[in-house]
């Protein structure tokens, strides 16, 4: 079994810059693809950016050269670095391991 726990979200001004965690718990953590995702009201659940197999990264195009996806496999945590952010970023945003496991989610809004 595997628990993903997301924090580092919050308030933010249009422009502005945030930083999100995913700590993983479970011995199978590091053997697992990880990735972003978020969800708006009214909308479905996106893919924001992800590490495929081969360790490569995959990012939404409406955030490519503006969000960062890392992780530190000592630290069992994958990390979303988001800048420039915009009203349209405002979602919940979850963590995910293996296409599996989900975590609670961290709220992000961006708002003036």
């Amino acid at each position: 079994q595997v628990q993903l726990v997301e924090s580092g979200g919050g308030l933010v001004q249009p422009g502005g810059s945030l930083g999100l965690s995913c700590a993983g718990s479970g011995t199978a953590f590091n053997f697992l693809t990880t990735g972003w995702y978020r969800q708006a009201p009214g909308k479905q659940r996106e893919l924001v950016a992800r590490f495929s197999s081969g360790g490569s990264t995959n990012y939404a195009d409406s955030v490519k050269g503006r969000f960062t996806i890392s992780r530190d496999n000592a630290k069992n945590t994958v990390y979303l670095q988001m800048n420039s952010l915009t009203p349209e970023d405002t979602a919940v945003y979850y963590c995910n391991a293996g296409g599996l496991f989900w975590g609670q989610g961290t709220q992000v809004t961006v708002s003036s």
